[in-house]
Order: C-alpha cells, then sequence, then structure tokens
C-alpha cells in the first residue's frame, strides 16, 4: 500500500521544524494575515483586485419603480384579478409602480392613476382616449 503525501509527513519534520507538523502552530497566520508579505505571490495570482478603491456608492434614495405600456397590457388582467382596477381606473401608484413608459401599445380606454409619466407616454395615451392621472 502506497503511503500518501500527508500521511507520510505527519509527525516527522520535513523542513519545517520538529513540532510544526502537528497542531494548529506555525501556520503563517489566520484569514488574511500575511497578504502584503509572504502571502503576496497567492495574492497577485488570485486576486489582483485586492488593493485599492474599486466603484462608489450611490447615496440617491430615488428609485424609479417604471412599467412600459406593453408590460401593463400583459399585466392588465392580473392587476383587475387584484383590485387595482375599479370603474376603468387603474391604480398602478398603489400596485407598486411610480413611473409609466411610453414602450409598446395600451388601447384599452380607461384612465391610469400614477405619479409620473413620460411626454411620450401622455402623447400615444391620449391618442387612444386615455388619460393619466398625476399626482
Amino acid at each position: 500500500m502506497v503511503r500518501t503525501r500527508t500521511k507520510k509527513q505527519r509527525g516527522g519534520h520535513y523542513g519545517r521544524g520538529m513540532k510544526s507538523g502537528r497542531g494548529k502552530g506555525k501556520r503563517g497566520g489566520n484569514g488574511n494575515a500575511g497578504f502584503g508579505a509572504h502571502r503576496k505571490t497567492w495574492l497577485i495570482l488570485h486576486d489582483k483586485n485586492y488593493y485599492g478603491v474599486h466603484g462608489f456608492t450611490s447615496h440617491s434614495k430615488t428609485y424609479e419603480n417604471a412599467i412600459t405600456l406593453d408590460q401593463l397590457n400583459g399585466l392588465y388582467e392580473k392587476l383587475k384579478n387584484d383590485g387595482y382596477v375599479e370603474n376603468d381606473v387603474i391604480d398602478l401608484e398603489s400596485a407598486g409602480y411610480t413611473k409609466l413608459l411610453g414602450t409598446g401599445n395600451f388601447e384599452i380606454k380607461c384612465r391610469i392613476k400614477i405619479p409620473k409619466a413620460t411626454e411620450k407616454t401622455i402623447n400615444k395615451l391620449s391618442h387612444y382616449g386615455i388619460t393619466i392621472e398625476n399626482d
């Protein structure tokens, strides 16, 4: 039976000193210790972007949850079943949307309640007789 390298080095010293093969001692530090010194080669090979500042943190608290006319067309039945459509008024604001975008088509005659809408959307919908209620 062949002895593996690990089994062979147990208990012996093999270039590390007499007791370094046993226990937790003489490891070169825990965690990320030594990345600037004896583990620098590993760092260069495996994690080149370890040092330095990368990217930025946006402190903007505004987030637009937008919906397009195409998406609205596909979600109309679901919104109706969930109770967001009453008396031909689609309440997208209470459904969680903040902006209506003009990509696609929507031809169901109704009123749409949403905080923001693009000019393209307003022009497109007014052609079909659909009005948008902004707050």
